[in-house]
């Protein structure tokens, strides 16, 4: 049989090309994302073990029994770090937002006599959580964080779900959070949920493959997992510091009665019997394996020693942050993420782009209620050694902002954004907002077009301005045009 084919060395040579544009996943330099352990050994074993099997199916593991293996030894190796007990049960899934997703679901179907189901969180809870109420239709209930500290506020939680006690299925904290690098009083917080009665999850997607190490050094400030009498589950991403291949999280529970909600059967058609553990039926057994070998390469031994390079590199990081005029800490950081504020003298947006073109990506991140506009700053293991390199060319570019000056949004601009209904808008206004944001312009035709302003600083500023509903539709609908084909 003769299939007809393309050139495979022209095929590798577009995409290459088409690589050119994407930012660095190797060499420390880009600092959210990605994760970089800085071992190329490693790197390889993984894509190795990716590529071996990708087309293995995870949909029913009696049919590829290696991957049912990789998974209990995943699970086996993850729960004494996190000091879960023997009868404690996890399941590998495609990533943080999938493991978030599922523990929330999890939580909703234990509990079938609740109409009208309700989970507590802090402001700074991760946005998949958003995503799994809009999904499961569970209503987050959200409560400020401490505008300090930035940490959970545990008694303000404690109140709320006091408030909601009837119809509360779960609380949730972070381990750290994402956007402030700060562990929540998880310790505090599961007294509330266990006088309660409820689930209690920690989000440690980003801290899980860091904190337990940090422990064994006396770094970390309290308890924060199963050691916790009332965290009832915990979700931990193998693709950030356990430096594997995305996309591949961990999700624990700490008994399987806790668990069985989780997993979805249907017979009840002429087909084969459904049965998933995770949202998804089929699933490449590639992102598994490559975690599976690449934990398996590091073992706990590599991962301490990459955690405190990680670690040492984020102090260093943090020291020179305070000696930089301008900017200051949003919070002292827990683990391996900073987050940075500037004073009016120039803005997070600017400084982005300075460090862009000079070969960095920092992550702005926009105000939130009290909160202001920040960088976020992940401190992989690869990056550590770059740290003063990283901190000259910051210093250039909190220079280059002030010389600048702040962006100013013009007041009338400001001002029609806050009053805007997102929901009035139809396509053709969404075009006009986002040309004048700078993120379309018009075709030959006259038709809107999907551009990409070289200075992202004057778009993110106005972003900024606008409420999160406004800002979130803009920002669909930037995606809706940048996805279409004509």
């Amino acid at each position: 049989m003769t299939v007809p084919h393309g050139d495979p060395d022209a095929i590798r040579a577009r995409l290459a090309q088409l690589r050119d544009g994407d930012l660095p996943t190797h060499g420390g330099r880009t600092l959210a994302y990605v994760y970089d352990s800085g071992i190329a050994e490693a790197d390889a074993l993984g894509r190795e073990a990716l590529a071996a099997y990708g087309a293995t199916n995870g949909l029913d593991p009696t049919a590829f029994p290696s991957l049912l293996a990789m998974e209990r030894e995943l699970v086996a190796f993850a729960k004494p770090l996190f000091h879960a007990p023997a009868e404690a049960v996890g399941t590998v899934t495609s990533g943080g937002t999938e493991s978030v997703l599922l523990a929330v679901q999890t939580a909703r179907d234990a509990r079938p006599d609740v109409e009208r189901p309700v989970m507590v969180v802090p402001s700074s809870i991760h946005a998949a959580f958003h995503k799994a109420e809009h999904y499961f239709g569970v209503e987050r209930v959200t409560v400020p964080v401490d505008p300090v500290t930035k940490r959970a506020d545990a008694n303000a939680m404690g109140a709320a779900i006091t408030a909601h006690a009837d119809r509360v299925v779960l609380v949730a904290a972070s381990a750290p959070s994402y956007a402030h690098g700060v562990l929540d009083p998880i310790p505090e917080i599961a007294e509330h949920a266990l006088r309660h009665g409820v689930r209690l999850h920690v989000d440690a997607c980003i801290g899980g493959w860091v904190l337990p190490w940090l422990e064994r050094d006396g770094l970390v400030r309290h308890q924060w997992d199963f050691a916790v009498d009332g965290v009832t589950s915990i979700s931990a991403d193998l693709h950030k510091y356990a430096y594997t291949p995305k996309g591949v999280s961990l999700l624990l529970h700490r008994t399987p009665e806790l668990r069985r909600p989780q997993f979805f059967a249907s017979a009840d058609w002429p087909g084969y019997t459904m049965l998933n553990a995770t949202l998804q039926s089929t699933k490449s057994g590639g992102p598994l394996a490559a975690a599976w070998a690449v934990i398996t390469y590091f073992g706990d031994a590599g991962y301490l020693e990459l955690t405190r390079t990680a670690h040492a590199g984020t102090r260093a990081l943090v020291e020179g942050i305070d000696r930089t005029e301008h900017l200051t800490l949003a919070s002292e950081p827990d683990s391996t993420l900073v987050a940075v504020a500037t004073d009016e003298a120039c803005d997070v947006f600017t400084i982005s782009d300075s460090m862009l073109a000079r070969g960095w990506f920092v992550q702005p991140q926009m105000a939130y209620a009290d909160l202001p506009a920040t960088l976020h700053l992940t401190v992989s293991a690869a990056t550590a050694p770059l740290v003063d390199e990283f901190l000259r060319a910051l210093q250039e570019s909190v220079d280059e902002a002030v010389a600048g000056g702040a962006i100013e949004v013009d007041p009338q601009l400001r001002a029609a954004a806050v009053a805007i209904d997102p929901a009035t808008l139809d396509d053709a206004a969404f075009d006009g907002l986002l040309t004048l944001a700078g993120l379309a312009g018009s075709g030959d035709d006259g038709s809107s077009t999907v551009t990409l302003p070289d200075q992202m600083a004057p778009v993110n500023a106005l972003l900024d301005a606008a409420p999160p509903a406004l800002r979130e539709a803009m920002l669909v609908a930037f995606l809706d045009r940048l996805t279409r084909t004509d």
